[in-house]
């Protein structure tokens, strides 16, 4: 069960939520949410969730590959970031975590009740649509807030006559 909402109350906005990975449909579903977010005068949050199960060696070790993880996840999210204010001229909100990546959305959007829909791309590549597109079309509640999913093949020009 989710909390209530807040994003309609005075002093609150709905935020639009994407996830940022290696993925090529993640450009995406930032594109997306971010102009969804921009046209209704709402709220962008990128989250970066780094795999928990990437740090399985020495102490020593294990603290040197994940500071090397973060490091690379704050360059993710810096060049993320740095292209939404570009192309859409919003800032948003930034966010990385450690651990699943389902378990990580679900404790963010309890955490921040302004966030009030998911946006993921589908991919096209033979391993199917992504884990997260996955998880939703095996379950229907896989995330408690509402997910928009995107079709593999829309442009950018596209996406931006739908927004």
């Amino acid at each position: 069960m989710v909390s209530t909402r807040l994003s309609r109350l005075e002093g609150h906005r709905r935020k639009f939520m994407a996830v940022i990975d290696n993925t090529p449909e993640c450009s995406r579903a930032v594109h997306y949410a971010g102009r969804r977010a921009k046209n209704s005068n709402g709220g962008l949050v990128l989250i970066y969730v780094i795999p928990e199960g990437d740090f399985q060696q020495w102490l020593g070790v294990e603290e040197i590959m994940r500071a090397e993880a973060r490091e690379e996840a704050e360059a993710v999210m810096a060049k993320a970031a740095q292209t939404v204010r570009e192309t859409i001229g919003i800032e948003p909100e930034i966010v990385i975590r450690e651990g699943s990546a389902a378990a990580q959305i679900n404790a963010l959007i309890e955490e921040d009740r302004d966030i009030a829909i998911l946006v993921l791309a589908a991919g096209s590549t033979k391993e199917g649509p992504g884990p997260l597109v996955s998880m939703i079309a095996g379950r229907g509640a896989a995330f408690p807030i509402p997910v928009t999913v995107l079709p593999d093949s829309l442009t950018d020009e596209e996406i931006d006559a739908l927004c």
